[in-house]
């Protein structure tokens, strides 16, 4: 018989970890499954600067604090991935390793890396999504960052403390992130900005050699030889559990008010996975105490 649970909470970022955190501060039990790390995407980023009550602090240790609270506090998480999901009196949630049911569920599944669509970008070696994950194996060497916003210019800053070299190429003639890291940027002799242009091609067999760049304004090509290509050209929701709860919109995204409430009774969504404008840490955090105050509310009400 399959493990029941008041609350099973799907993504380990820091919506689905303050989730645990405020379900458990209520006395639910709680599940968190989560597929590949805790803590999100913020946890490759090597320093955040804007989380209240931290002047500093790197993502990793950030999401090493969201996870021990929520442990503390006696919510079980577990390294599982979501197979399959159905919702029902009770809902059913299937993993890799089991099966449990839950009385409330929060989606909360955040984002995954956006592609540049090109052949042999999953192949290829020398191509990341994570400079702090990757960027060692480039010490010393030429690299490459496409992309225009903060995830972009921070990578390209930490590189250039590693490398010999980093071009940062953006498809627009200005970036969209904040002007305090182009200016930081501007300051570091070993990087070049190369604005109004794309990434073509990917050049090599079996490892990265190069990049065929194409400028969006005059259509000149040419060719830049790197070592490494990192790419932060945005994210798009991890849609696939939502889809099949039939609560994801065309995008992929969950249309869930600020109470995040989805059309589905007892089903919630939480972080930016969710439908709304401004996708930060804090945001995240917010959704996460929402979703689970209300999942509570909503476990009173059936339980």
């Amino acid at each position: 018989m399959a493990e029941h649970f008041d609350i099973i909470i799907i993504g380990g970022g820091p919506a689905g970890l303050t989730a645990a955190t405020y379900a458990r501060r209520a006395g639910k039990s709680v599940l968190l499954l989560e597929k590949e790390g805790f803590g999100g995407q913020i946890a490759s980023s090597p320093k955040v600067e804007n989380f209240p009550g931290f002047a500093a602090i790197s993502g990793a240790e950030l999401a090493d604090k969201l996870y021990a609270q929520a442990d503390a506090l006696g919510a079980q998480i577990e390294l599982e991935e979501v197979l399959s999901v159905e919702a029902g009196t009770p809902h059913t949630v299937v993993t890799d390793y089991n099966s449990y049911t839950c009385t409330a569920l929060i989606l909360a599944t955040g984002m995954k890396h956006r592609s540049l669509g090109l052949e042999k970008e999953d192949t290829l070696a020398g191509v990341s999504y994570c400079a702090v994950c990757d960027g060692a194996f480039y010490t010393g060497r030429d690299t490459a960052v496409c992309g225009g916003g903060n995830t972009a210019l921070q990578d390209a800053l930490f590189l250039a403390d590693l490398c010999r070299h980093v071009t940062l190429i953006h498809r627009r003639s200005e970036f969209r992130g904040d002007p305090i890291l182009v200016e930081a940027l501007k300051k570091r002799s070993n990087v070049t900005m190369v604005l109004d242009t794309v990434v073509d091609a990917l050049l090599g067999d079996n490892v990265l050699t190069g990049l065929q760049l194409r400028n969006t304004v005059t259509g000149e090509t040419s060719t830049l030889a790197v070592d490494g290509l990192f790419e932060a050209v945005g994210q798009q929701p991890e849609g696939k559990l939502a889809a099949a709860l039939s609560v994801a919109d065309d995008g992929g995204f969950i249309p869930a008010a600020e109470d995040c409430l989805t059309g589905k009774a007892g089903v919630f969504a939480a972080g930016d996975c969710r439908t709304k404008e401004v996708r930060q840490l804090t945001t995240a955090c917010a959704d996460g105490a929402v979703a689970a105050l209300a999942a509570c509310t909503y476990c009173n009400a059936n339980s």
